[in-house]
């Protein structure tokens, strides 16, 4: 976190980026909260890219963090599936409006 400017309990910080990779991981594998879940991981991955970024690694070094915080991105764009728990036990999928009137319009 020091990355950000953030220097005080890094011990801290460290348990909450296990606790995001760990419980994330976790809840997108379940189809929980998968927004909020793809929020954490996604402010997780942003860190450890700027990390490697200021320890001055080569891009292979920090592909792999960039490439997940942009994949925890879209899931946070695009959200939980037709067969997530959180469909299951919230409501209905919604389907993106282009794709009712395209639907509607199939009939």
């Amino acid at each position: 976190m020091t990355v950000v400017g953030i220097n005080f309990i890094p011990v801290f910080w460290g348990f909450m980026a296990a606790l995001s990779e760990f419980g994330g991981g976790l809840l997108l594998a379940l189809g929980l909260f998968t927004r909020s879940a793809s929020f954490f991981l996604m402010m997780t991955m942003i860190v450890a890219t700027l990390m490697h970024i200021s320890n001055g690694d080569s891009f292979g070094r920090f592909s792999h963090a960039l490439e997940a915080a942009i994949l925890f991105f879209s899931l946070l764009l695009i959200g939980p599936g037709k067969i997530s728990l959180d469909t299951r036990l919230f409501g209905k999928h919604e389907m993106p409006e282009a794709a009712i009137t395209e639907d509607q319009n199939n009939e």
